[in-house]
């Protein structure tokens, strides 16, 4: 489990089902995440059976601090070993909840999980134009705007502008940063430092 001052992420307990089965058939709150299409018991019923199964997927409840009940998910999905990418994604279950700050918390570790356990460089998302409450959470976490994909999507009617968003692995700090003495062998030996750098990493 990982904690912020007011949230957790962690795993799923059985006592969630219900909650985001809700979730999933909110038409409303479709609007600001994707093309609404009911879910059926079963089908959710499979995905919630495999959690934990898929090895390019990571499923993190999000819960108050001081309280057991789940307020949402983030889910970091088409984990890569060999690019080290990944794309992210987050609801928040209810208007009550939304706008105070949880999301943002949550994105947050999720983010350092990604760069802190998985070792990734690059951790992307698509979100829509008109959601600007996500946009400016995203953005508060180190997400930059990368390009506008113009009426990529068909909701509710209406199509929808997406906005390509990704984050990358902070710089090494300092203090993890080869020794001077080691850095100038590099120079001597190549005469580019930075050819002395992880094509990744860099």
């Amino acid at each position: 489990m990982l904690m912020a001052s007011r949230i957790t992420i962690g795993p799923f307990v059985p006592e969630d089902f219900g909650p985001v089965f809700c979730w999933m058939n909110d038409v409303a709150a479709a609007r600001l995440d994707f093309a609404y299409r009911p879910v059926d018991m079963m089908t959710h019923q499979r995905w919630w059976q495999s959690l934990g199964r898929d090895q390019t997927k990571v499923v993190f409840a999000i819960r108050k601090t001081a309280d057991l009940a789940i307020i949402g998910y983030v889910q970091i999905t088409g984990i890569n070993s060999v690019h080290r990418s990944a794309e992210i994604g987050i609801r928040i279950g209810e208007e009550k909840n939304r706008g105070r700050g949880y999301g943002k918390e949550a994105l947050r570790l999720a983010v350092e999980f990604c760069w802190n356990h998985l070792n990734l460089n690059r951790v992307q998302l698509v979100v829509f134009k008109h959601n600007d409450r996500a946009i400016r959470a995203y953005q508060a976490v180190g997400f930059r705007k990368e390009g506008l994909l113009r009426k990529a999507a068909f909701i509710g009617g209406d199509w929808v502008d997406l906005i390509l968003m990704a984050a990358l692995r902070p710089a090494q700090r300092a203090s993890r940063r080869l020794p001077a003495s080691t850095a100038a062998k590099g120079v001597a030996a190549t005469g580019d430092l930075g050819s002395t750098r992880h094509p990744v990493a860099a």
